[in-house]
């Protein structure tokens, strides 16, 4: 399972055969923001959004530390192996890419502000890497939760595109979908670097600011 990773997300016949429940326990509070962290239901006024860009770990805390920002938290999306563990997104074989999923409040960080930042602190052009981080876990994707987020992230994803073409730097390879089923990762990856302090971040980006 742990051999060379293959760089093409499987298709559901290839994919590990999963589990039907999630197998771990997850705290119940946010050890930064305190707000619960398992979010399924939302309280009123408040949106979700979530973004592959790389390692996690890097991602969550970035977003965090944003004011409007209600709650976050790791997992895994856009693939076919149900409750999938990290070594099993790992090895390539379930198609899950590494996501963090944004509570957020509209009214004080709009959607947008959201997507600019996701553009601005990763390198979507990438394809299945970010930087020496290679595998599929790490392709980049916008998963969106509402028809107006999809207005929004292809609206500005032409956009940041046009930008890296006029540089003449590569093409967004950034896969927006539909969000599928989110997976919590296990509660060790939970605001990892609250807990490890020093842990690792990687922040592949192209250095080209959003254009205003």
């Amino acid at each position: 399972m742990f051999g060379r990773k293959p760089l093409v997300v499987p298709t559901p016949d290839q994919a590990l055969p999963g589990r039907p429940d999630r197998w771990f326990q997850l705290a119940e509070r946010h050890l930064v923001l305190d707000a619960p962290l398992v979010t399924e239901e939302v309280p009123d006024g408040l949106e979700v959004a979530i973004f592959g860009l790389g390692c996690f770990w890097g991602a969550e805390e970035i977003y965090w530390a944003k004011p409007g920002v209600w709650s976050t938290s790791v997992g895994y999306i856009g693939g076919s192996t149900p409750n999938p563990s990290y070594e099993e997104v790992c090895s390539g074989q379930t198609g899950h890419t590494e996501a963090v999923r944004i509570v957020f409040d509209p009214a004080v960080i709009s959607y947008a502000e959201l997507v600019k930042a996701f553009f601005e602190v990763h390198d979507p052009t990438q394809g299945m890497r970010q930087g020496n981080d290679i595998g599929t876990q790490y392709r980049s994707g916008i998963y969106t939760t509402t028809p107006e987020q999809v207005a929004t992230a292809t609206e500005l994803t032409q956009v940041y595109g046009d930008e890296l073409a006029r540089r003449e730097i590569g093409a967004i390879t950034t896969e927006i979908l539909p969000a599928p089923q989110y997976f919590y990762a296990e509660d060790y990856h939970q605001q990892y670097l609250a807990k490890n302090p020093n842990g690792y971040r990687c922040h592949a980006n192209t250095g080209v600011a959003f254009p205003s």
